[in-house]
């Protein structure tokens, strides 16, 4: 992202910086392999042959952003294969564009320098415009931010026909021009680089891992954010402030990150604007503006204490955070029995060969999660098929396989959720208990 071309003044310090810095800084050789690769793919049906040329073409000479994009984002060679055989059509439409990396390379080191401005500890990151399979735009990985070219450098006039539903965000997205605002997102993401994570334990952490990158690129850059759900969420202030506050402590995002999940608002990623709104309070109300931009920036989003802290501070929420947790803690759904035993036993019958989890209200039947006890692998409780739930969602069976004189534990995890309009994430239960001798 950080690419300067011309003569640029930091504060008080001015040089000058080179085409070489540039080539540097803003690295694009994936888009380039990308095409070479595309070319001899769609000459032959052969997969053996395909992979061969996505290999050999693409992937073995991918710069570390390539490799880096990949892992974030789970992609495999298939992905690429898949793709590109799925989507002729696009990637006719899109071709062009994904070569103007370089143009933007003005804009770019130019708001990253009134970044600078404002938070004079920026530490230096490298862009790669590289290729995905459209699963981001931009993302971050360490120093690197991560642009997906096959969605950042797309317009209106790129062809979607095309797309299946999973997909179906990205026509209207394309209809926004985001080719137009390939500065602003990537200094967006730029500024992931700089936070001590990009992933949030909770949804409040999320909205202000998000929310901070979108804020400091408006108030540095003094360009708008062109994300609908900005606009949407402004004009429904109350609303979604009313909703989040039922979710803010949920281990999962929903609709509000990422996703197409429907909801009342017809629009996704309204975490975007949550965050903002709470650094736009946040900022407005404190003394000293740059201290106030460092802070938010180098926040611990998932230090719990830090956090609310932060937040209270901004005054966006009409109650203290902690009484919000404590609500949410009280809605949360909860395990409350297990059929077959009670839980902590010491003399569970090692015949047991079933075991089912009943739960304080209907539970989405589309998600479930475990994770180790306190002991570790050693004394896991191993599920070995999954059964299903019963017609009212209240409880859930799975098959196990037991040993005598054996203690056992399993974590029940927040990734169950009840089946609400607006999920819950279940509160976490520990599964504990030992199985007599022959």
């Amino acid at each position: 992202m950080k690419c300067i071309v011309t003569t640029c003044l930091f504060l008080v310090f001015a040089f000058k910086v080179t085409a070489q810095d540039v080539e540097q800084l803003i690295i694009s050789q994936d888009v380039e392999n990308f095409w070479q690769a595309y070319d001899k793919i769609i000459t032959t049906k052969d997969s053996i042959q395909q992979h061969n040329y996505l290999k050999t073409l693409f992937l073995d000479k991918g710069t570390p952003g390539l490799t880096a994009i990949m892992m974030v984002r789970n992609y495999t060679a298939q992905s690429y294969i898949d793709a590109i055989n799925n989507y002729p059509q696009f990637w006719t439409s899109i071709r062009q564009n994904t070569f103007k990396a370089k143009e933007f390379a003005s804009d770019i080191e130019a708001d990253i320098a009134k970044i600078r401005n404002i938070y004079p500890h920026l530490k230096p990151a490298k862009l790669y415009f590289t290729m995905g399979a459209f699963r981001t735009g931009g993302t971050t990985l360490d120093s690197m931010v991560l642009i997906g070219s096959e969605i950042a450098m797309a317009d209106e006039s790129t062809v979607t026909t095309e797309f299946p539903h999973q997909l179906a965000h990205l026509p209207t997205y394309y209809k926004t021009n985001p080719i137009k605002s390939v500065s602003f997102n990537n200094t967006h993401e730029y500024i992931h680089t700089q936070q001590k994570t990009t992933i949030g334990n909770t949804l409040l952490a999320q909205c202000l891992i998000e929310g901070v990158a979108e804020f400091v690129t408006v108030l540095g850059t003094g360009k708008p954010s062109m994300a609908p759900a900005l606009t949407v969420g402004k004009n429904n202030e109350g609303r979604v402030r009313e909703i989040l506050t039922r979710q803010l402590f949920n281990s999962f995002t929903d609709f509000w990150f990422y996703s197409n999940a429907d909801n009342e608002f017809n629009v996704r990623d309204l975490g975007y604007y949550a965050g903002y709104a709470i650094c736009e309070k946040y900022y407005n109300q404190a003394a000293d503006k740059l201290l106030a931009i460092k802070e938010m920036i180098e926040l611990d989003y998932n230090n719990e204490t830090d956090l609310l802290k932060f937040v209270d501070q901004s005054g966006y929420f009409t109650k203290p955070v902690n009484k919000i947790k404590k609500q949410f803690e009280k809605t949360q759904p909860r395990v409350t029995a297990i059929k077959e035993f009670k839980n902590g036993a010491t003399n569970v019958s090692a015949g047991i060969t079933q075991i089912t989890f009943t739960f304080s209200e209907p539970m989405d039947d589309r998600y479930r999660s475990f994770e180790l006890g306190p002991l570790g692998e050693n004394n896991l409780l191993r599920l070995t098929k999954f059964l299903g739930f019963t017609a009212d969602k209240k409880s859930v069976s799975f098959e196990i396989a037991l040993k005598p004189n054996q203690q056992y534990q399993i974590i029940i995890g927040s990734g169950f959720r009840s089946g609400t309009t607006y999920p819950v994430s279940l509160q976490p239960y520990l599964v504990n208990f030992t199985t007599v001798a022959k």
